[in-house]
């Protein structure tokens, strides 16, 4: 608010020490802070009082209206969303409600199945790295010699 750093504080409680006298410090240190907390309780009761009277004229809907109205993406974005519900959904009491109703079915059934195939190939395919990886023991590669073979015999 007075934009007032640690220095500014220190040379007006050094003033007030030198111009009070220590013993008054700390009685004027207390007045003045519940002179503050007054200050700060009666801007509190201000602003709270404004909001509810700004409530009460109808500012809040008032603002909300015209903050809608200056973000025309989002109101064109709400429009798309509630112009696509209308075309899903659907009345399953009439013949294409019931036929859409069967397709939404079926294309559930397929999606489903196509997920629990494509698992099946991701395990088989990390089964297969697998086996690959693991080397068999006892057998050693062409061309290189097996290190504990090679100590048996020298021992």
């Amino acid at each position: 608010m007075f934009d007032l750093g640690w220095t500014e504080l220190l040379l007006i409680g050094i003033v007030a020490l030198i111009v009070v006298g220590p013993k008054e410090l700390p009685v004027l240190f207390r007045k003045a802070g519940q002179f503050v907390g007054k200050i700060k309780g009666m801007a509190r009761e201000f602003s709270r009082a404004m909001n509810n009277a700004a409530d009460d004229v109808g500012v809040s809907d008032i603002s909300s209206t015209i903050r809608s109205a200056a973000n025309p993406l989002k109101s064109s974005v709400d429009a798309v969303k509630n112009a696509a519900t209308d075309y899903t959904s659907y009345d399953s009491e009439t013949e294409t409600g019931q036929l859409a109703g069967k397709r939404a079915e079926q294309a559930k059934k397929i999606k489903e199945h196509a997920e629990k195939k494509a698992q099946e190939k991701l395990d088989k395919s990390a089964d297969m790295n697998l086996a690959d990886e693991v080397p068999k023991k006892g057998k050693s590669s062409k061309g290189t010699k097996n290190v504990s073979s090679d100590k048996l015999e020298n021992s």
